[in-house]
Order: C-alpha cells, then sequence, then structure tokens
C-alpha cells in the first residue's frame, strides 16, 4: 500500500515521502497517528502544501536562531553552578543538561534541556565548554563554571 508521509518517520522516510508499506502498518499505526495518508493526488497537494508551510515556519525559526547566536556570542554565555564536592575535585552526584537549563533560567535565558547537548554528565569541578542546539543548524557554545559550594 503506497502513502505518503505526513510527518518523517525513522527508518521509513522524510515528509512528503511517498513509501510502499504494509497495509495492516499504513491501517493500524501510520494512519490513525497521523504520520501518513493514503497516496491520492488530492492528498498529495495538501501533504506539498503543509510542507511547504512548514518550511516557511522553520527558514523563520532559523533565523530567529541565528539572531540569538550572535547576540549570546557577543555577551559569551556562561553559567557558574555551585556544588557539593569531596576530595579530588569530585562531585557528589553530577552536574547534567537539565541544570544547567535550571541555571541558565535564573539568568533570564530560558531553553529546553534537550537543547543542550551534553554527552555525559559533568563530575568534577572546573569549566566546562557545552553546545547549545538552538535549532537543527545553529548551535552556540556555553561556559559552565563548576564550582565548590
Amino acid at each position: 500500500m503506497d502513502v505518503i508521509l505526513t510527518q518523517s518517520v525513522d527508518n521509513l522516510g522524510e515528509m512528503g515521502a511517498i513509501v510502499s508499506v504494509a497495509p495492516g502498518y499504513a491501517r493500524n499505526y501510520l494512519i490513525p497517528k497521523g504520520m501518513a495518508v493514503i497516496a491520492t493526488k488530492g492528498q498529495r497537494k495538501q501533504v506539498d502544501e503543509k510542507i511547504r508551510l512548514e518550511q516557511k515556519r522553520d527558514a523563520r525559526r532559523k533565523a530567529d536562531a541565528e539572531v540569538l547566536a550572535r547576540q549570546w556570542a557577543e555577551k559569551e554565555l556562561s553559567v557558574t553552578i555551585t556544588v557539593q564536592a569531596g576530595e579530588d575535585d569530585k562531585l557528589f552526584g553530577s552536574v547534567v543538561a537539565r541544570d544547567i537549563a535550571q541555571a541558565f533560567s535564573e539568568q533570564s535565558l530560558s531553553f529546553e534541556h534537550q537543547q543542550i547537548l551534553l554527552e555525559e554528565p559533568i563530575k568534577q569541578l572546573g569549566v566546562y565548554t557545552v553546545p547549545v542546539q538552538l535549532h537543527r543548524d545553529v548551535q552556540v557554545a556555553a561556559k559552565v563554571w563548576v564550582v565548590k559550594g
């Protein structure tokens, strides 16, 4: 059965792609969840319009993110997190993306913790450069100072 994807689906395709899937998968999963519609000319036009609008919104979001990244680059984005630490500067616990997002929100800079691309939790005192994903194509580096409290 041919369907048009109305959103990107992992291991299947991007939004707008026409894919051939098992009829049961389409009827029981993709179509009820709004991830796909049956491939017809009318549906194709609707999906093309939806893609065009989404691209326009995405371009606006990217432009806003680039402006924000330039502003933050001028100010040198940084935050200090005070934690308890033992010997050898090892932390009791760790600093995770949620902690960093909370510290930035206290400085009136709000973004989601999912936007902070922390590879692994911080477990030592020190200064770390952490990338913040403002848009899928725009990143800015933030300094995180982890100090003993």
